[in-house]
């Protein structure tokens, strides 16, 4: 088995985008070391994939550090200064109006001004491709003369250069029509223009200079465009991809959660080059905008209330680069990740391997068409006859490497892929099934035997064990995984790792104050060796294992647990404007404070805005069989957070809404015809 190299020690995430390790001449940024992600949590991100922009609170791109505006991985603005009469004007707020557009608002100081009031304030609105509107409104009862001046400039350099903080000074500029003109030495050429043409232009200093008289009551407003050549296949993916999925009831922080998160989904939407019909999630802004990756797949999944489009996309994306050959044949591919201070690097191809037909079983649950279930059914046969050969003569399954080490997470996702696949066989009419239905027994028999760790509290699940058949007891985020057991036919859960004492004991574990932080699941208990809140998997909040924790325990009928993590994640939403990060610090929550962001954790993140949607619909329990022409609803009995309704979702590919009262009590209220409804 041939892997990528292990990821360099401190990175939280292997990230899309590299940071040379050696050489160059190139200024570093400063405060910047080569290597070190440049921290854009305080920043303002607006995303369009393939484009976005990234601007300080105070709206002004100063060539300094990440900011600017990209596209296709690479920067095609890096400064553009705004001053009237020879003063930047004064920074009022800086807000995002949408995934993809941020609204500064700035008051001016203009000569002549007396008193404390500003007389003209200004409104700039900037697209996530660059496009701006600069709006100047004069409130005072005389008119005023605005001499405005635009400093506009660019490296036009890759991201990867970037987040290495090798910045390179910034290319001169030649006029272009009603604006300006950069062009690198590749080839590579971007421009601004503008609207009104400025009075002057100097291409010398990037300067565009207007005069312009505003009238007592006015407003006026410029215009400026990003130009650029787009690489073939490079267009924005339809929204119409992800439903408008709406949720609104007693407590309305699901439905600004919800809102906020559908609208990043979208943002975050690119296209496969090469197969420009295929679209999948990229897995966050700024670092991870690379390939499809198995937090894509996983990201589709949680998503599937949404629609099956995505999931039928991402899929094919994958499915392409699957070993076709040798001992490796059915894998998928994908680098090492870091996996703590405990365990060895793992493999994400492995994971994405095992996730594969999990992700085509449930999405034909939903309603995947049948064209797509026909084209995408022999790369998940593939997988899992990958699964069966790989399986250990004692039944685990190894990651990464044929000779272990054994983890509690791989082999809970390798007893999913093997039940539900075995189901999708069956239901398709092909062979094997009841060999993987075999498999998962063994798995389950031998899980039992060495990966429980019983004590006098009740036991406990070890994170894996090595080859020598020693074991890494501490306990973590990753436990949430052997209660995701995924949706077999006719609204059932498949059977899990675990027996019932066992799931008890793991959702217990889930809610201690050693794993729940109050704002979320940390990766490794506040007790264990090697505890960081800021470690991805050594005690951060990882999103979207918070919401599997929250859909696996609110299916196990563990409530209690579910309903406080759940409440920990939309606190923790509110103080971050509902755009989730990937993870974020996981200190204990206290009076008075609030979720610390990770200094290079991407936000906004594929699988921490899914996982939010994940969440949310899991108050509903809604398991759907198209294929059986039903659909059941199993809402937390408990309703922790009131009366909730959710609507706009797909089943079947129809619309799809349900209601929950306070009771806990469900009631389909839209459905496709001839759905037969079970609650």
């Amino acid at each position: 088995m041939v892997l990528s190299p292990v990821p360099a020690p401190g990175h939280p995430v292997e990230p899309q985008v590299r940071p040379p390790l050696t050489g160059g001449t190139a200024p570093t940024a400063p405060g910047v070391r080569p290597g070190e992600l440049p921290s854009v949590h305080d920043a303002l991100l607006c995303v369009a994939l393939p484009a976005f922009a990234v601007s300080p609170e105070h709206g002004q791109l100063t060539g300094e550090g990440p900011g600017g505006v990209y596209a296709s991985g690479r920067r095609l603005l890096s400064r553009c200064v705004l001053r009237v009469a020879g003063r930047e004007p004064v920074p009022l707020q800086g807000r995002l109006a949408g995934a993809d557009r941020a609204v500064f608002t700035a008051a001016l100081r203009l000569p002549g001004d007396t008193g404390p009031d500003p007389a003209v304030t200004v409104e700039r609105s900037r697209s996530a491709d660059g496009t701006e509107r600069i709006t100047f409104r004069n409130a005072a009862p005389r008119t005023v003369r605005l001499p405005v001046e635009i400093s506009l400039g660019t490296d036009l350099a890759d991201l990867g250069a970037i987040a290495s903080g090798r910045l390179r000074p910034d290319l001169r500029a030649s006029v272009h029509g009603t604006g300006l003109r950069w062009t690198a030495p590749d080839g590579r050429s971007v421009s601004v223009t503008t609207d009104p043409a400025p009075t002057d232009s100097l291409a010398a200093a990037g300067v565009l200079r207007w005069d312009t008289d505003l009238a007592a009551g006015a407003t006026t407003t410029l215009h400026l465009r990003v130009h650029t050549d787009r690489a073939p296949g490079a267009g924005r993916p339809g929204g119409h991809l992800l439903s408008d999925a709406q949720a609104e009831g007693d407590d309305p922080r699901p439905g600004a959660l919800l809102r906020t998160c559908v609208d990043d989904l979208r943002a975050l939407l690119q296209r496969d080059p090469a197969h420009p019909a295929d679209v999948h999630l990229a897995a966050g802004v700024p670092w991870r905008c690379g390939p499809v990756t198995a937090e894509a797949l996983w990201a589709a999944r949680m998503v599937l209330p949404l629609g099956t489009r995505l999931a039928a996309g991402t899929l094919r994306a994958l499915g392409r680069a699957q070993v076709v050959g040798g001992p490796g044949a059915g894998r998928l591919p994908g680098p090492l990740r870091d996996a703590g201070p405990h365990l060895p690097p793992r493999c994400t191809g492995v994971e994405a391997t095992l996730a594969f037909p999990v992700v085509l079983a449930e999405a034909r649950r939903w309603g995947l068409p049948a064209a797509d279930l026909d084209e995408l059914l022999p790369v998940a046969e593939r997988c899992l006859g990958w699964l069966r050969r790989a399986l250990s003569p004692d039944g685990l399954l190894p990651d990464p490497a044929p000779g272990g080490p054994w983890r509690a997470e791989t082999q809970a996702h390798a007893h999913r892929a093997a039940l539900l696949g075995a189901d999708l066989l069956d239901a398709c009419g092909r062979p094997g099934g009841d060999d993987l239905r075999d498999a998962a027994r063994t798995l389950r028999a031998r899980f039992r035997s060495e990966f429980w760790l019983d004590d006098p509290s009740g036991g406990r699940p070890a994170a894996g064990r090595t080859p020598d058949g020693r074991t890494w007891p501490q306990l973590g985020g990753w436990a949430a995984h052997l209660l995701d057991t995924g949706l077999l036919g006719g609204g059932r859960c498949a059977p899990g790792l675990l027996d019932r004492a066992e799931a008890e004991q793991v959702a217990r574990l889930l809610g201690t104050p050693s794993l729940d932080s109050g704002w979320g699941l940390r990766g490794l208990g506040a007790k264990e060796p090697g505890h960081n809140p800021f470690g991805h998997r050594s005690g951060a909040v990882r999103v979207h294992e918070t919401a599997v924790a929250v859909a696996g325990l609110a299916a196990a009928g563990h409530e209690k647990e579910a309903a406080a993590l759940l409440r920990g994640l939309l606190d923790a939403a509110g103080f971050l404007d509902h755009r989730l990060p990937e993870m974020y610090a996981g200190e204990q929550r206290a009076t008075g404070t609030r979720p610390v962001p990770h200094p290079a954790a991407c936000r906004p993140a594929a699988v921490a805005a899914a996982g939010a949607v994940h969440a949310v619909t899991a108050l509903a329990g809604i398991r759907p069989d198209a294929p059986g022409r039903s659909v059941t609803v199993q809402p937390m009995a408990s309703a922790p957070l009131g009366a909730i309704r959710l609507s706009g979702l797909v089943v079947a590919g129809e619309p799809f809404a349900v209601r929950v009262g306070r009771m806990g009590l469900g009631m389909v209220e839209e459905a496709a015809e001839g759905l037969q409804l079970g609650v």
